[in-house]
């Protein structure tokens, strides 16, 4: 099952010479967050959320002025929080994250798993390359983070969050690697409820439907190449900061699954009991609303 040796008796010592500086009121009272893509869109708010809910919070990003920006935002607003640039798909980096969290708070209690690149694109016409890396974005770029976590969450009997979509629910056309990289997230906690149900460590999913977005969200083409994301009618989209209110209480609850939107809920539910409607409904979409995909 699982092996206790994970956490040293060095750490524990290291961590405990460490006294943390960190809130004292709100439900997450005295503990750390980890939010990779924090730096903007859905992370930045939900580590906003976080923060205004007592949790000193670790800002994670690729771009080194965004991230910045996004700290000085919170701090401005009173908010303890701390930053890393980090590409979470390098583990080393991954690492660096986490070293960040004990450097600054001492300890480790929540992980979500924000991070990922998307895509607009045909499966036959994508670089091989450009699958791939969305792919990793997803997968490694959850998994290397909780690799390098996973011993400070035992010791706190923390909760871990991976970020997953409505569309790893029954596939999306011209989302072939994003979809899949979901849905392997999605499987993965599952997975990690049975080998690690002696740590107390809470493992969760939320399914995030259509979400409004910063002005310069870019999604990779068939070649990779950013380009700006496909239409989504305004009227099925959640705001950032709906979304994030609902991942936070999916944290505070320790769900195991939360799927965003009325959409999203009747996705599981005909893919569930009515597949071949389902697929029915994608494919006259697919004729008769094309900007969807393209």
């Amino acid at each position: 099952m699982f092996d206790s040796n994970l956490v040293s008796d060095a750490e524990r010592a290291t961590v405990a010479a460490r006294p943390p500086q960190l809130p004292r009121s709100g439900p997450f009272a005295g503990k750390v967050a980890i939010v990779t893509g924090s730096e903007s869109g859905i992370g930045r708010e939900t580590a906003r959320a976080l923060c205004e809910s007592g949790a000193a919070v670790v800002l994670n990003g690729r771009n080194a002025e965004r991230l910045e920006h996004t700290r000085q935002d919170l701090a401005t607003a009173g908010h303890t929080v701390a930053t890393c640039v980090a590409d979470v798909t390098d583990y080393a980096a991954c690492e660096r994250l986490v070293q960040t969290a004990l450097d600054h708070f001492g300890q480790v209690d929540i992980l979500i798993t924000n991070a990922s690149i998307s895509m607009r694109a045909y499966f036959a016409d994508m670089a091989p390359e450009v699958f791939r890396q969305v792919l990793d974005s997803n997968v490694y770029g959850t998994v290397y983070p909780l690799k390098a976590a996973l011993p400070h969450l035992v010791r706190t009997r923390g909760s871990v969050t991976f970020i997953s979509s409505i569309s790893a629910l029954n596939g999306m056309p011209s989302g072939s690697a994003y979809c899949a990289g979901k849905a392997a997230v999605a499987n993965l906690a599952h997975t990690l409820r049975l080998e690690l149900v002696d740590t107390g460590i809470h493992f969760g999913v939320v399914h995030i439907g259509f979400t409004q977005n910063d002005p310069e969200k870019r999604v990779l083409d068939a070649q990779g190449q950013p380009v700006p994301i496909a239409h989504r009618p305004p009227r099925w989209q959640k705001s950032q900061t709906e979304v994030a209110a609902i991942i936070v209480r999916h944290v505070r609850k320790r769900r195991q699954r939360t799927v965003i939107s009325a959409l999203g809920r009747l996705i599981v539910l005909v893919h569930t009991y009515l597949p071949r409607l389902g697929d029915w409904v994608v494919l006259s979409t697919i004729r008769r609303m094309r900007n969807f995909y393209e």
